[in-house]
């Protein structure tokens, strides 16, 4: 699968994980088995000793490169790429920094994200791939890019709200409804590209996707490969905390659910504790202690929780106050894998993969 100037041998691009889920261990042995590891930088200053507790905007910059430096250590050839959110705060820093690292894509959601080519202009070699949900917001972003900056996308991610994990970017009584079709959605944006920018360029389906019948099922519907983040939370490699990893492995189908963030975004997660999370952080955090999104209901009206602190607690192990994002298949873990082994088993026989275009 080549994105932009870059190219890797298989078609998987692994789902950035804030805050810290998918820092540069995950990321960096992702590149080094042939798939495009990602860093997600929302909140990858905590839990770093750059972060001294009132340093945060000026800590998450040299944190993410140093980030990406230790994730090129493990895969000096690689492709690794970061996941940028629109909703934080200090976006265009992070993508900047994400650009001075060494990243070679960007993938950005959370929000349109329609200054991208300008925060990126000086490292034309970085290839764009925004995150849609429908063939709509793909247009407004094409339309934008290429109009204020004679840009278009190198890829675009399809997310699919129904199975996704994190944030989403659809309204909440949209999701689970049955309504939305994320193979006619993947479809439409290849076709919105091909008849109307004569580009073809790579659409990745992202949601999901957890073994080899899914990978070539995708394959089979028209996506040109596909983003792969849950799956690869229960790895030795992966940057979580154990209890972390074991909170996937212990939970069942119906532990997993919908909260609204105080980002204003649906989000998937395990829900059994979202109540604690709102009474730790009331109680011990009565206040925004980042302000780390641009709009935000705790910071704005001390509503439900803060999400950044939440994450991190959870990263950390404590997953009884933390949030523990994850899609619709954390079900689906049984046990602690190498990402090598993941690799082995979605590609082990690459050309019967093959699908006639």
């Amino acid at each position: 699968m080549r994105i932009g100037k870059h190219e890797v041998v298989y078609p998987l691009i692994q789902g950035g994980m804030a805050v810290r889920v998918s820092g540069a261990r995950l990321a960096g042995n992702v590149a080094r088995c042939g798939g495009i590891g990602v860093i997600a930088t929302a909140g990858i200053a905590l839990n770093s000793p750059l972060f001294k507790g009132d340093n945060y905007f000026s800590a998450e910059p040299q944190a993410l490169k140093e980030e990406l430096a230790k994730a090129y250590a493990i895969a000096p050839d690689g492709v690794i790429g970061t996941n940028c959110m629109v909703a934080v705060t200090d976006y265009a820093e992070l993508v900047k920094a994400s650009c001075e690292g060494g990243a070679k894509l960007i993938i950005s959601g959370a929000g349109l994200p329609l200054n991208l080519p300008a925060l990126t202009a000086d490292w034309p070699d970085v290839a764009l791939v925004p995150i849609v949900s429908s063939i709509k917001a793909a247009e407004l972003i094409a339309r934008k890019w290429h109009k204020a900056y004679d840009r278009m996308p190198d890829a675009v991610v399809v997310e699919d709200p129904d199975t996704a994990g994190g944030h989403l970017g659809e309204k909440m009584e949209n999701i689970g409804t049955g309504q939305y079709d994320q193979y006619a959605t993947v479809r439409g944006v290849k076709a919105y590209f091909r008849d109307n920018w004569n580009l073809d360029i790579p659409i990745i389906a992202a949601g999901g996707i957890w073994d080899r019948d899914d990978l070539r099922h995708a394959l089979e519907q028209g996506a040109d490969g596909v983003q792969m983040g849950t799956r690869f939370v229960c790895t030795e490699e992966c940057d979580a905390d154990d209890a972390f990893k074991q909170a996937y492995l212990n939970c069942k189908k119906e532990d997993i659910g919908l909260i609204m963030s105080p980002a204003g975004l649906p989000g998937r997660a395990l829900t059994a504790n979202v109540d604690k999370i709102r009474e730790r952080d009331l109680e011990m955090t009565p206040t925004c202690p980042t302000g780390c999104l641009r709009k935000c209901a705790y910071k704005s009206d001390g509503e439900r929780f803060c999400i950044v602190h939440a994450l991190d607690r959870a990263q950390r192990g404590d997953t009884e106050t933390g949030l523990v994002f994850c899609g619709s298949n954390a079900w689906k873990a049984t046990r602690i894998e190498k990402v090598a082994d993941i690799f082995e088993e979605l590609f082990h026989d690459e050309d019967s993969l093959s699908v006639s275009r």
